[in-house]
């Protein structure tokens, strides 16, 4: 399958109209007339500047009979042998997006163990594809690929649900080239349309300033990779367990192209931000890099996490792992205590599904006062002492 695209020599006049227009500089005048050069990408914008027409344009499309694909799948991610949150997640908007269209929702699970299956058998799914081999216990890309791409293409499942996770975004493009099919990253909403049987995939463009709708509507399977705490958490409450499926892939190491020698844990003290319950986070409004202390001191009150905005991770006043928003990591706590963070799109995009939002900002026009539960409108120099001050009574008077 290969685009063509050719000059009509007979219609050419050389004005070089097309020239300008070509976003890769991929034209050019030979002999008078317009040449496309081998780095064309077939676009078809010179096709519109030409006002002779005499640019011709022939895509060969790959001709996908859709009806072929059924059902929803969901891939479940494991590490150090424990289901990854988002994989439940996923579920919970799987299940729905499978009620809708009338099908079966199938989880894939990578690995040899077995002990994770009926754990999830509790799960609102019809199926498990459990992939059995020893090769697959640990993530490797090539063997990954290799395992879902060919029982995708023995299958055939209409929507793929991948976590946005560091493994989900090395894996999924993979997958979604080997398929010659779509594939939309970062997602923070799905949507069916349920006459045509496409997934309405959205999620933040352009820094997050808007909000952009994506389908697949001539290529099957639609996959989406979705970013953690953005979904509610399926419940445990299968009345019938799922079908088990054993597959046995055909893998090589020799394919693997990574040979894992050893796993080695790194220990922290830093809290997860996307598992903690409860979050604090400091914004510009903290002034400087030393008071970032009332935050930790609030947050080890609470028996919480230490989060930060962007504008000071690029200062340099907290390392990036603490960054919450578009660009940092999506979290959804119990409770969510912004200081000093005026709550711009970027940021509400990383935390806004938060339980309960407390934000203390001494602007009463801090956009993050839109989606606050409670909000404080005073300079938190002078309220997170008192409120520490409070806390530390509190815990004394319990002791």
């Amino acid at each position: 399958m290969r685009n063509e695209i050719k000059v009509i020599w007979e219609k050419c006049t050389g004005c070089g109209r097309c020239i300008p227009k070509c976003p890769l500089s991929a034209i050019v005048l030979e002999n008078k007339k317009a040449k496309i050069l081998p780095n064309c990408s077939f676009c078809g914008i010179c096709v519109k500047a030409c006002p002779f027409e005499a640019i011709e344009l022939k895509r060969q499309e790959k001709i996908v009979d859709l009806s072929e694909y059924r059902g929803v799948w969901v891939l479940a991610e494991q590490r150090g042998g424990k289901i990854v949150p988002v994989t439940l997640e996923l579920l919970s908007v799987g299940r729905d997006l499978a009620d809708k269209l009338g099908v079966k929702l199938s989880l894939l699970l990578l690995g040899d163990e077995k002990k994770n299956v009926e754990q999830l058998r509790r799960y609102p799914l019809d199926r498990i594809y459990l992939v059995q081999d020893s090769l697959l216990n640990y993530y490797r890309t090539n063997l990954y690929t290799q395992a879902i791409v060919d029982l995708v293409k023995k299958e055939k499942p209409e929507i793929i649900l991948v976590g946005a996770t560091s493994i989900g975004r090395d894996l999924a493009p993979r997958v979604a080239t080997r398929l010659q099919t779509g594939l939309t990253a970062d997602c923070t909403s799905l949507q069916i349309d349920k006459e045509n049987r496409n997934l309405i995939q959205i999620r933040p463009a352009f820094g997050g300033n808007i909000m952009a709708t994506i389908v697949s509507p001539y290529h099957r399977p639609q996959i989406a990779t979705v970013r953690p705490k953005i979904m509610k958490k399926a419940s445990p409450k299968n009345e019938r367990k799922a079908e088990v499926i054993l597959i046995k892939p055909k893998l090589s190491l020799e394919k693997a192209a990574v040979n894992i020698l050893d796993l080695i844990k790194e220990e922290s003290e830093v809290k997860d931000l996307q598992e903690a319950e409860i979050i604090v986070s400091g914004g510009r409004g903290l002034g400087k890099a030393e008071n970032f202390s009332l935050i930790r001191k609030l947050a080890d009150l609470l028996g919480g996490a230490v989060g930060a905005s962007r504008a000071v991770v690029d200062a340099g006043w907290i390392p990036s792992y603490h960054q919450v928003g578009q660009t940092g990591k999506t979290v959804q706590p119990k409770l969510y205590i912004a200081c000093g963070i005026s709550g711009a799109i970027q940021h509400q995009v990383g935390m806004r599904t938060s339980e309960t939002i407390v934000a203390i900002n001494k602007d009463p026009e801090a956009p993050i006062f839109n989606i606050a539960t409670y909000g404080i409108v005073e300079d938190l120099h002078k309220f997170i002492p008192l409120l520490i001050d409070k806390l530390e009574k509190a815990q004394r008077s319990l002791t």
